[in-house]
């Protein structure tokens, strides 16, 4: 049997959810202590130039009580760097930001800005934080991630998903064979394979059956399913499915 898939939960949107009306709570943190108790492998907050959903006092809290692994995504910019600097987060995820879009929307051009990245990603690494670069099943897009000095890639599953979603079977099939073929390329390049976005019940088990996948971070379906079955509930299922698929 392979090495068991590791599941990282996202808070994002339990700060979602508190932002709403603008008081305490649902606490993020009390959702990632939960998923620690309910056997998450480690917990992933975005924290967005605009604040949208996770604010800096929700970093900081993060940092102070959590045991497992934050992994902190960020937009590659100077005062998101600083920030990383300051707290020494296990991992930082650059992903790709803009103002008007509702959530990530498709992965990191690296390639073409491979000089400044790989500049930004440097005292990253340098203060001992695991460097992903979130991107697209793209061979020009990893490529450009090893020679830049990140250590992970995190494939953009979010192509795959709506296509799933909205029926479009071949669509899907190609852009998961693309999945495949740009994990194992990866990892033939020395990069670690992670998945992310979009990924619930159904569409979860294709992708956990990529052997070179090592982690998969989820986080709106399962903050969704919890409002109906617990959080715990919720993750123990996306557990027995990743674990059905991936032995």
């Amino acid at each position: 049997m392979t090495d068991r898939l590791r599941l990282g939960l996202n808070i994002d949107h339990v700060a979602t959810v508190r932002n709403a009306r603008g008081g305490a709570t649902p606490d993020p943190l009390r959702a990632a202590l939960m998923a620690e108790q309910a056997g998450a492998d480690g917990i992933t907050a975005h924290l967005r130039e605009d604040r949208r959903h996770i604010s800096d006092a929700d970093i900081e809290a993060l940092m102070g009580a959590l045991t497992l692994p934050l992994n902190f995504e960020m937009a590659a910019t100077e005062e998101m760097q600083a920030i990383a600097l300051r707290h020494k987060p296990h991992a930082v995820c650059i992903v790709p930001e803009r103002r008007e879009e509702r959530t990530t929307e498709g992965g990191l051009e690296v390639a073409a800005d491979d000089n400044r990245l790989a500049a930004f990603i440097a005292p990253l690494r340098e203060a001992g934080c695991r460097v992903s670069l979130f991107v697209a099943a793209d061979e020009v897009q990893i490529r450009a991630a090893a020679r830049i000095g990140a250590q992970v890639v995190e494939l953009h599953t979010g192509a795959y998903c709506d296509f799933t979603a909205e029926g479009r079977a071949e669509d899907a099939t190609a852009e998961l064979e693309r999945i495949r073929k740009m994990a194992a390329l990866a990892q033939d390049l020395g990069l670690e394979v992670h998945a992310g976005h979009g990924l619930n019940y159904d569409t979860v088990p294709p992708i956990a059956e990529i052997p070179q996948v090592v982690e998969l971070n989820i986080g709106h379906f399962l903050i969704g399913e919890a409002i109906f079955r617990g959080l715990p509930d919720a993750m123990a299922e996306m557990r027995r499915v990743m674990d059905a698929a991936r032995g």
